[in-house]
């Protein structure tokens, strides 16, 4: 199964999710659309798709251009500490995440998450 991590009103979010869903339905593969912010990710659920991402930084989770992100100095902050903010602040989450298979890509150009669909 795919989950895509999305934000509806995110033009990046919108052509990434087509790009998955043309994978997805060319591949006979489910898929999962989250929006994030009408069901936010709880702590560990964070944890894992920062693991899924293969970092160790969560500074790629963050939008830094939100206003929380200065308030709470984010850019500062522990792992645990961000994940919290961004358990707490939904919006703070960079958008959108995609993963597939235990791994997951940051939809940054949206083709970005197409390598998680190529065979090794």
């Amino acid at each position: 199964m795919i989950t895509i991590y999305h934000n509806p009103r995110c033009s990046k979010s919108r052509e990434t999710l087509a790009l998955v869903q043309a994978h997805a339905d060319e591949n006979q593969l489910a898929l999962q659309v989250i929006d994030y912010q009408k069901a936010p990710l709880n702590f560990a659920e964070l944890q894992s798709l920062l693991t899924a991402l293969g970092t160790d930084d969560v500074q790629a989770m963050l939008r830094n251009n939100e206003p929380e992100y200065a308030s709470l100095e984010l850019a500062k902050a522990d792992v645990a500490s961000a994940l919290s903010a961004i358990a707490a602040h939904p919006h703070l989450l960079q958008r959108p995440i995609v993963t597939y298979q235990n791994k997951a890509a940051i939809g940054r150009p949206p083709e970005h998450v197409l390598s998680l669909f190529k065979k090794a």
